[in-house]
């Protein structure tokens, strides 16, 4: 499997993808659509809402492809 990794930021936090982990669950999509859509390309719009849903999403990914960090803490 390929390591790849993808990133998407809003200045704010950025998501991070590790497509060879996901296990196509879709809680991301069910739970935050706006931002997790996988019929639209790029399939992840970080600027779908707002830092902390995004966080609190990402959070319930089950195999850890979806992480993120937080930008410029200081």
């Amino acid at each position: 499997m390929s390591d790849i990794n993808k990133k998407y930021t809003n200045g704010e936090v950025t998501v991070v993808w590790k497509p060879s982990k996901c296990i196509h669950s879709a809680i991301c999509f069910s739970g935050l659509s706006q931002v997790f859509n996988p019929k639209k390309r790029p399939w992840v719009n970080i600027q779908g809402a707002i830092t902390q849903k995004i966080v609190e999403q990402v959070k319930q990914c089950p195999s850890g492809a979806l992480s993120y960090y937080m930008n410029n803490r200081e």
